[in-house]
């Protein structure tokens, strides 16, 4: 079992930064695949980036390519995102997930619980 909790979102203007993390409980973080969603106000959930086990390997949206950058931690059991150049269309919640693959669908095992993320104009 894997509990997730977001943190670091919060409101910033359009080309702010921000850094959110993701705690994770458990002793098998590191074997974990770790993947970031987010879900805008009347929209559907969507895939933002992920990243193996190991940390090796990452993938992104094509909307955040380039903004984004998706990290672990496994010695502090977290998972990070740094969003730069934000816009008023990244504003959504954000969610963690846990997974065995490092995938853009949502199959994943594990999700937390989200973080808002406001981006003003």
């Amino acid at each position: 079992q894997v509990q997730l909790v977001e943190s670091g979102g919060g409101l910033v203007q359009a080309g702010g930064s921000l850094r959110l993390s993701c705690a994770a409980s458990g002793r098998t973080f590191s074997s974990y695949a770790m993947g970031w969603f987010r879900q805008a106000p009347g929209k559907e959930r969507e895939f933002v980036a992920a990243i193996a086990w190991s940390g090796g390997s990452t993938v992104y949206a094509d909307s955040v390519k380039g903004r984004f950058t998706i990290s672990r931690d496994n010695t502090k059991n977290t998972v990070y995102l740094q969003m730069n150049s934000l816009n008023p269309e990244d504003t959504a919640v954000y969610y963690c997930a846990a997974g065995r693959v490092a995938g853009t669908s949502f199959s994943y095992n594990y999700w937390g619980q989200g973080t808002q993320v406001t981006v003003s104009s």
